[in-house]
């Protein structure tokens, strides 16, 4: 027994990062632990990294398949990415050269839904998984894996891997222990059953992973943290945003279509996100609840207020004052935090019955309420969908947030058609920017263009989207949603060659 490995076989299995490097081979697809900056490997990627690099120097090339939960850091995607060492990365990524490599066309990427990669992955869609590379706060004496600061796909890695490597990192805090709840009632058709979740914060699993001691071919002892980005107070165009995301829940409330405690919230990771919940935090609305994916600063402000009473996620996305705050309370945030598999987090059939509130950020929205979450100008990817389809197909309330402008005004947030869509206009119920908030429920696609124009573009930009559906209205081949096909795209295009959509 040594440290937080506390099970005799296990322990004797502890090498160092270049001996576990060492045995996972060319070609191997590798399921490694992370979601957000959370609880992902931090010495093996970086010790395989080395080794890619030095095989290359030997003219003897190595890449691997990398499946996470969701995005990493630099310590994994960053130094694979720069030795040219993915082959192909899935589910979901954020490091600028992972990006730049998928965007140069020497790196393959899969954007996935996440409810569905445990799915496919058993499916078998991308092939056999070699090895599961995870990273825990501690082994107990039974061989139990305590989880970290996520879960992600972890349950599903150890499940299917034929190796598994351990990380076991002592940075990680004890007082995690009990905070997690692993689901393992899941089953492919026809053999699902209900997932029973009734309330957020009920726990319908175990509060560790279960891994067979024998399937373990290495673990490395490491005490480093983890690196999620550091929140950037609110600004006022988020704060702006934000109050109107306050003022569409104070009159879903007054029509009687949300109990005054609200419905769970989900809330993707960002500025204008956690300015949200700031406002929540000094807001009317009591006894809150969230089902989502990632834990913020802002949900912790929330529980301090006593507004929050549960939580459910699969990570916690914390900056590192928050993360010192969640140490030093944990006892209290224990018994209203709940971190589940992202299979479960996200699940849509828990998600529709909870009745969940779902609030995510867009790139850009066209006139007719389609969403583009992923792409710049049509073809570069940003990060990746993520779990944001998962609630807003599945949501009660669809709620997408963004500022109506980029680049210093040089980009419109709202444009005549989306460059590529990721949320239909069918799955998007409100588009809000720090202009104002269009609710688009029970309107037909011309009667969404008026209020998307009228209500969420910049005034900058207002005339020209005004001319533009005016003149397809009457210029148009159909007038159920009026498109002039060869102008449709023209204001990316125009940014491209000159450097702004404002017409000239």
């Amino acid at each position: 027994m040594r440290g937080r490995i506390g099970h005799k076989k296990l322990a004797e299995k502890v090498c160092s990062a270049d001996e576990a490097a060492a045995l996972i081979s060319p070609g191997d697809n590798i399921g490694m632990s992370g979601f957000t900056g959370s609880a992902y490997p931090k010495a093996v990627p970086r010790a395989l990294a080395r080794r890619i690099m030095d095989r290359a120097q030997n003219g003897e090339p190595m890449q691997v398949g990398v499946w996470t939960g969701a995005s990493t850091a630099h310590e994994l995607d960053g130094a694979l990415a720069e030795v040219d060492g993915v082959e192909l990365r899935l589910p979901y990524q954020s490091d600028p050269v992972s990006r730049a490599k998928i965007n140069a066309g020497r790196m393959e990427y899969l954007d996935i839904h996440l409810s569905h990669v445990a799915q496919q992955v058993w499916q078998g869609f991308f092939g056999r998984l070699d090895v599961a590379l995870i990273e825990v706060a501690g082994i107990t004496e039974e061989g139990h894996l305590i989880p970290g600061t996520s879960i992600g796909n972890n349950k599903t890695w150890l499940d299917l891997a034929d190796k598994v490597i351990l990380e076991v990192n002592s940075w990680q805090s004890e007082q995690l222990r009990g905070m997690h709840d692993v689901y393992y009632g899941t089953a492919l058709p026809p053999h699902r059953k209900p997932v029973m979740i009734i309330d957020p914060g009920d726990r319908i699993g175990v509060p560790h992973l279960i891994c067979p001691p024998e399937k373990v071919i290495a673990v490395v002892e490491t005490d480093a943290p983890d690196r999620n980005s550091p929140f950037k107070a609110p600004d006022e165009i988020s704060q702006r945003i934000a109050g109107h995301v306050i003022e569409l829940f104070e009159a879903e409330v007054a029509a009687g279509r949300v109990p005054a405690n609200l419905l769970p919230l989900q809330s993707g990771v960002g500025n204008v996100a956690n300015a949200v919940l700031a406002d929540l935090a000094t807001g009317p609305f009591e006894g809150l609840t969230s089902y989502t994916e990632v834990i913020q600063d802002g949900m912790l402000d929330l529980i301090d207020s006593g507004k929050l009473v549960s939580v459910s996620a699969t990570a916690l996305s914390l900056s590192e004052q928050a993360v010192q705050r969640f140490t030093d309370d944990a006892a209290k945030y224990r018994d209203k935090v709940v971190l589940r598999p992202q299979e479960i987090s996200n699940h849509p059939e828990v998600i529709r019955r909870l009745g969940v509130i779902g609030m995510n950020g867009f790139i850009e929205a066209d006139i007719y309420g389609n969403v583009n979450s992923t792409h710049v100008m049509g073809s570069r990817i940003q990060n990746g969908i993520g779990g944001s389809g998962d609630f807003a197909r599945n949501g009660y309330l669809s709620i997408f947030v963004s500022p109506s402008v980029a680049k210093d005004g040089a980009i419109s947030a709202i444009v005549p058609m989306a460059s590529h869509v990721d949320h239909t206009e069918h799955d998007v119920d409100v588009v809000v920017t720090e202009q104002g908030v269009a609710d688009l429920r029970g309107l037909s696609p011309k009667q969404r263009a008026r209020k998307v124009i009228e209500k969420c573009a910049h005034p900058d930009y207002r005339p020209q989207l005004t001319d533009y559906f005016e003149r397809a209205q009457r210029e148009s081949h159909g007038g159920h949603t009026p498109h002039l096909l060869g102008e449709a795209l023209s204001w990316h295009q125009r940014f491209l060659t000159d450097g702004t959509m404002r017409a000239r």
